[in-house]
């Protein structure tokens, strides 16, 4: 018999930085080796904030960055977190040249900004975290996944 999956989807609102990080931290509570989360919201919601505040969180560290110009970078511990930005890429065929899809074999948690841009590049079941607002205003922040046990 086939394993169904249900998704959870959950609306926080953030009024500052603090809860914004808050929020991101309690979700990286609830991601496990081997999860895929899709980031989405326009250029400066805070998708690179959220890894952030996900990467400090679970390996106890503020060193995450942006990878908008590398298009990778890797934090280890345990597990090892991928970050991936693909806001550059238009083809396909760059992501394969620059060994991106290597991130989905490890047993890392995968976190992606603008996932729109190449989709078939994630996995069927990833989270989803998606993120209203910009400069000073609030943000809501749609976070979407599979249930778990």
């Amino acid at each position: 018999m086939a394993q169904e999956f249900f998704s959870v989807k959950t609306a926080l609102i953030a009024h500052d930085l603090a809860a914004f990080e808050g929020i991101a931290a309690e979700f990286a509570g609830t991601l496990r080796a081997g999860d895929v989360v899709a980031l989405v919201g326009e250029l400066g919601s805070g998708k690179t904030a959220f890894v952030r505040a996900v990467v400090r969180a679970l390996l106890g560290d503020d060193v995450a960055t942006s990878p908008t110009f590398t298009f990778r970078h890797r934090y280890a511990g345990p597990p090892p977190i991928e970050h991936l930005d693909l806001y550059r890429i238009g083809d396909p065929a760059e992501a394969v040249e620059l060994g991106l899809e290597e991130a989905f074999e490890s047993n890392a948690i995968v976190l992606v900004e603008w996932p729109e841009r190449l989709p078939m590049l994630l996995p069927a079941i990833a989270a989803r975290v998606t993120i209203h607002g910009s400069g000073a205003a609030p943000r809501r922040l749609e976070i979407e996944g599979p249930c778990r046990d």
